[in-house]
């Protein structure tokens, strides 16, 4: 074949394993050769009708399904590049990645019907004129396809991809061509769209099938958002590289957890802090059968020594990475065989990279000295999409992609993430990482989650303020909260303040938004 990105994968697995299944959705069985067929289908389309070429740009817009998958491969097999979009946005921040990333397709499910017809209604930045499509704001967007109920002049995904030619198609593709534009969370300012090769994603499944015994006989649930790379990068595509089986969730939600875990004994999951502790806060949880469980992998964030624990003591242990969209995500993986020795820990650097912990000044810090994480290794992204100075800012002069994260390094070389250097904050002239204050106030029986921010204050420049999420039922306050630190924590790291809340702001992979909490007013 000439194509040596992953649009080959569907025809490759359909060639080994034809009648394995590769996907379950919403009850129903794709096996691997129907992948290939429909794949090639609607690449096909995206050819013939939408004028699709290499190079340009697909967008996805939905929650999870298996036209996400198609979608992604359908255009890969043109040489394409594939944008998956962030369903929780509102129109104008989908309008930004598209126009940004020049996307000539989108391909939408019902649920962001009214994105896109807010799309429609956007008025038009002069000077260019409105694309084919009608959208105002969006002059290349050409085509839109949507999976259900299609607007005046969309295309109807089943009829339009049931249109296509099934004869193979084989475009040269370099492993060195950008296959992914995935656009950051967002926290601060404009999104950058991160790109990442195919060459990064093969190296990144390699990473992962060293750290996990990935077999032909996984049955992995996508419960993550496909648009995350955590659960497209980690789990879908390894899954699909081996021929095992993935079971799509179309958004998290812990009761349909429990039933497909027990129904298609599922036998690998990928999930953050926030699903996990909600998952064991289940009635269930005690009761469930979970024996077909081998791997539960973590990310995102650090995961709580004491939520490690719980689990522990159900029988099922965790491995845990550390990595960024940037890295493909894997940077650092923590085996499950170490998982208890170094709980708390992101492990070791995955096998095909290298990490380093430096000082400001960029000499290597010792044992235990906090300092910025640095990643070198062909699974780090090539840059931001038509971004250069981002892209040069990434990187220090010898080739080290900079993460913006805090950590140390143990004496085994274990890496232990600290914090975002931006969400470090300086009391009384002390450095404050509010991940281990929200580590200790996680012990606490009566929280189920806590975000720790710094606030300016006169006296000290800056003071802390924990917003709490206590456990269903539970009754604490500020008083009780900081009766627990005071004897877990040093005296100026314990929050001044305490906000007990019934939600957090997230991003659309789950992690917690800092910026809108720093600027609450103060009670």
């Amino acid at each position: 074949m000439h194509n040596a990105g992953l649009g080959c994968w569907p025809a490759r697995r359909a060639q080994m394993s034809p009648h394995r299944t590769a996907f379950v959705f919403a009850g129903r069985s794709v096996g691997y050769a129907e992948v290939h067929e429909r794949t090639t289908m609607l690449a096909s389309r995206l050819a013939a009708d939408a004028g699709v070429t290499a190079g340009d740009r697909v967008a996805y817009l939905g929650p999870n399904h298996v036209a996400f998958a198609e979608t992604m491969f359908a255009t890969h097999v043109l040489g394409g590049i594939f944008v998956p979009l962030n369903f929780r946005l509102t129109a104008p921040e989908i309008a930004y990645m598209l126009a940004d990333s020049g996307a000539t397709v989108l391909v939408y499910a019902p649920e962001c019907a009214h994105v896109v017809a807010a799309l429609r209604t956007m008025p038009a930045p002069p000077p260019p004129a409105p694309g084919p499509t009608g959208l105002p704001g969006l002059p290349d967007l050409r085509t839109v396809v949507a999976l259900e109920s299609p607007a005046a002049g969309e295309r109807e995904y089943e009829t339009w991809l049931a249109q296509g030619d099934p004869a193979p198609i084989d475009t040269p593709v370099s492993p060195d061509e950008v296959a992914l534009i995935l656009y950051t969370s967002g926290t601060t300012g404009r999104p950058k769209g991160a790109t990442l090769t195919h060459a990064n994603l093969v190296w990144n499944c390699l990473n992962m099938m060293v750290g996990v015994d990935v077999t032909s006989t996984e049955v992995t649930l996508i419960s993550a958002p496909l648009f995350h790379v955590a659960a497209l990068n980690q789990t879908l595509l390894p899954t699909f590289l081996k021929g095992g089986t993935s079971v799509i969730m179309p958004s998290w939600d812990v009761d349909l957890c429990y039933d497909l875990i027990g129904k298609h004994r599922v036998t690998w999951m990928f999930g953050v802090t926030a699903m996990f502790a909600a998952f064991a806060r289940s009635p269930r949880w005690a009761h469930a059968d979970l024996s077909s469980l081998r791997t539960l992998m973590s990310g995102g964030a650090s995961i709580p020594v004491a939520l490690i624990r719980a689990y522990q003591e159900r029988g099922l242990v965790f491995c845990q990475g550390y990595g960024l969209t940037e890295t493909a995500p894997g940077a650092t993986f923590l085996e499950a065989d170490e998982s208890e020795r170094k709980a708390g820990s992101a492990g070791v650097p995955v096998f095909f990279a290298d990490v380093r912990v430096a000082r400001a000044d960029l000499t290597d810090t010792a044992v235990g000295e906090p300092g910025e994480v640095l990643v070198r290794g062909p699974n780090v992204t090539p840059g931001y999409w038509r971004n250069p100075k981002a892209t040069a800012d990434a990187f220090t002069q010898d080739g080290w992609f900079r993460t913006g994260d805090i950590g140390t390094l143990d004496d085994e070389g274990h890496l232990y993430i600290v914090d975002r250097v931006k969400d470090m904050y300086i009391s009384g002239g002390e450095n404050v990482y509010p991940a281990e204050v929200e580590a200790v106030l996680f012990e606490h029986p009566a929280v189920a989650e806590a975000a720790v921010v710094g606030v300016p204050d006169d006296r000290w420049g800056e003071v802390g303020r924990a917003f709490v999420i206590p456990r269903p039922g539970a009754t604490v306050t500020p008083a009780d909260l900081r009766d627990f630190l005071r004897s877990r924590l040093a005296k100026y790291k314990i929050p001044v303040y305490f906000d007990l809340v019934d939600t957090l702001p997230r991003t659309g992979s789950g992690k917690i938004r800092k910026p809108p909490l720093r600027t609450r007013p103060l009670p």
